[in-house]
C-alpha cells in the first residue's frame, strides 16, 4: 500500500506494515526487522508535514496501545504522573483524563496527533510560562534496537531519556510515556480583531501582552493590518460557555468552510488575495468564552494546508514580521493563509526548539493548491539570521551540520543514537538529513 501524511507532503511504499498490541509484539518485530537488516519507523496520525515517519520497511502502527496505564498518586499541589500507551491519541487521552478529573498542562491547537509522534517532533501549544508536550513527559519505556524493552527517567539512563523524549524516533519504538498531568481546569477565551502594531508593541514586554496572559497566540493576514489576537486565561471574568450555534458559524462555517472558499478562490485569482485576507482578518468578530482547558485549547482543521515554523529568540519577532511583511509586499507572493505566532517559555530538552532561551513561534502556510517553495525559502533565510530553530515536524530545509550550530546539546543526542542504535534499525531519509547517516 502507498502511505500519505495528512497535508500530502510524504508519502511511502513501507514493506510491511504492523500493528502490535503490546510490548513484547513490539520488541518482535524489531528483532525480526533487525535482524534482515530492515528499517523500523514508527507512523502515528501522519500530522507531520516532513518525512519524518516515512519507510520503505517495516512501518509501525502504535493505535492499539491507546491506554492509560496507570494513575500515580497525587502530588501536593494535585499533579500526578500518568503512563499511557504511547499510540494513545490526544482527543482521546484528554477525555480520558477527564473523566478522572485530569488535564494535560498546556496543550497545541491540534488533538489529532499521538502521544508518542507529538513529543517526538517537539509539538507544543503557547504560553509564556509553559513548554511543549516534552516538558510534561517523566519517563518513557520504549524498545531499543536489538530488541530490549527499557525503562528511561531523568534518572535512569538519562541520556537515553532525552533522545526518547523529544528526538524524532532515533532512539527506538515509544511504547508508553509517564506525564505530569494537573487537575482538570477550565479555561477562559478572548478573541478579538486587533490592530497589528498594537499587538507588536507589547509582545516582546514581560510585562506586556504575553507576560500578562497564560496562553497567547495571533493569526495575522499578509496584506492587512489586523490580527486575530487569542488570549486563554485561567483566572477569568465568568464568561459564559460558547452557544452551540455561535460555535458552529464562527468555527465550522467562518473558520474551516470560510477559509476552504477564500484559499480556493484565492488560488484560481491570486489578484483577489490582498483584499481578501483584509476581508478575512475581520470576519471573526469579538467573543469570550469559557469551557474544559481541552476544549478552549483545540480547534477542529478541515482545510489542508502546508506549513513551516521556526523557533526564534522572543525580541526577533517584530522585526521578523515587518520582514515578511515587506518581501511579500515587494515580490506579491500570492499567500491567503495566515501568519501564526505563539511563545513558550525556555526548557532543558535537549532537542526543544525552546532549549534555554524565552522563544516565539513564527508559523508560516500556504494553501494546499499553491507554490510553497519560494515562500518558505525566503521566510527560511530570513530566520537564519536569527538562530531560528525548526519546528521537528513541520517542513524546512536544514540538516545535520546547520542543525548542530543551534542545538548545545546536539553532539550529545547523537552520542546517545550511535550507541543505542550501532546499525541505524531506526533511520530514514529524513533523519539522515537531520542526524546524519
Amino acid at each position: 500500500m502507498v502511505w500519505r501524511n495528512w497535508a500530502r507532503t510524504a508519502s511511502a511504499s513501507p514493506e510491511v506494515i504492523e500493528r502490535p498490541s503490546n510490548d513484547a509484539e513490539v520488541a518482535a518485530v524489531v528483532r525480526w526487522a533487525a535482524s534482515r537488516g530492515t528499517r523500523v519507523r514508527v507512523v502515528g496520525a501522519g500530522h507531520s508535514f516532513t518525512d519524518c515517519a516515512a519507510t520503505d520497511g517495516v512501518m509501525l502502527s502504535l493505535d492499539a496501545m491507546n491506554r492509560i496505564e496507570h494513575v500515580g498518586p497525587a502530588g501536593a499541589d494535585g499533579s500526578r504522573e500518568v503512563r499511557v500507551g504511547a499510540g494513545i491519541r490526544l482527543h482521546r487521552l484528554c477525555r480520558d483524563l477527564a473523566s478522572r478529573g485530569l488535564a494535560l498542562e498546556n496543550m497545541g491547537d491540534i488533538d489529532q496527533q499521538s502521544i508518542a509522534g507529538a513529543i517526538s517532533t517537539g509539538t507544543h501549544g503557547t504560553g509564556a510560562r509553559f513548554g511543549g508536550f516534552a516538558t510534561q513527559v517523566r519517563a518513557v519505556r520504549l524498545v531499543t534496537a536489538d530488541g530490549a524493552i527499557v525503562e528511561t527517567s531523568p534518572h535512569e539512563r538519562p541520556g537515553l531519556f532525552e533522545l526518547a523524549r523529544l528526538g524524532v524516533g532515533a532512539a527506538g519504538v515509544l511504547t508508553a510515556v509517564t506525564l505530569r498531568v494537573v487537575r482538570a481546569f477550565e479555561l477562559e477565551a478572548h478573541e478579538v480583531p486587533v490592530p497589528l502594531e498594537q499587538v507588536l508593541e507589547s509582545v516582546t514586554d514581560d510585562g506586556g501582552l504575553v507576560g500578562s496572559h497564560d496562553h497567547v497566540e495571533f493569526y495575522w493576514w499578509p496584506h492587512s493590518e489586523v490580527v486575530q489576537l487569542k488570549v486563554n486565561d485561567r483566572q477569568g471574568t465568568g464568561a459564559a460557555p460558547l452557544h452551540p450555534v455561535r460555535r458552529l458559524i464562527d468555527d465550522e462555517l467562518l473558520s474551516n468552510g470560510g477559509l476552504t472558499l477564500t484559499t480556493e478562490l484565492c488560488s484560481s485569482v491570486g489578484a483577489l488575495t490582498p483584499a481578501v485576507n483584509r476581508f478575512a482578518a475581520r470576519a471573526l468578530t469579538e467573543r469570550r468564552f469559557r469551557g474544559p482547558s481541552h476544549e478552549v485549547f483545540t480547534a477542529r482543521r478541515r482545510v489542508r494546508f502546508r506549513e513551516m515554523e521556526y523557533a526564534v529568540p522572543r525580541e526577533a519577532v517584530v522585526p521578523l514580521l515587518h520582514e515578511i511583511d515587506a518581501w511579500l509586499r515587494r515580490t506579491g507572493e500570492n499567500v491567503p493563509f495566515p501568519i501564526e505566532v505563539r511563545f513558550a517559555a525556555a526548557d532543558d530538552v535537549w532537542l526543544s526548539t525552546a532549549y534555554r532561551r524565552p522563544t516565539a513561534y513564527i508559523a508560516v502556510h500556504q494553501a494546499r493548491r499553491l507554490p510553497y517553495a519560494r515562500y518558505f525559502r525566503a521566510v527560511e533565510a530570513m530566520m537564519a539570521e536569527h538562530a531560528g530553530r525548526p519546528h521537528w515536524g513541520k517542513l524546512h530545509r536544514l540538516r545535520a551540520e546547520q542543525l548542530r550550530a543551534l542545538y548545545p546539546r546536539f553532539d550529545d543526542a547523537l552520542e546517545v543514537r550511535d550507541a543505542v542504535d550501532p546499525d541505524r534499525v531506526f533511520t530514514n531519509a529524513y533523519t539522515e538529513r537531520v542526524f546524519g547517516a
